[in-house]
């Protein structure tokens, strides 16, 4: 599958599978940003996201985790 913006849930569990030990909560949006364009499956333009998105994916992360 490749991921998109839009694709909060999934970028999230790939995120977690990732990076388990990262601390959410205390992210900082640039890592975030780099992390999720960094995924093999990701393949939309990094400068179409913004900090609404960003915290989405957070939020979304965190849900996971849970």
């Amino acid at each position: 599958m490749k991921l998109r913006w839009t694709n909060i849930y999934d970028i999230a569990i790939e995120l977690e599978e990732a990076h388990p030990d990262i601390d959410i909560v205390n992210i900082r949006f640039t890592d975030l940003h780099k992390w999720i364009t960094s995924l093999p499956s990701f393949e939309d333009l990094p400068n179409e996201s913004s900090e609404k998105i960003l915290e989405a994916i957070q939020m979304a992360w965190l849900e996971e985790r849970e």
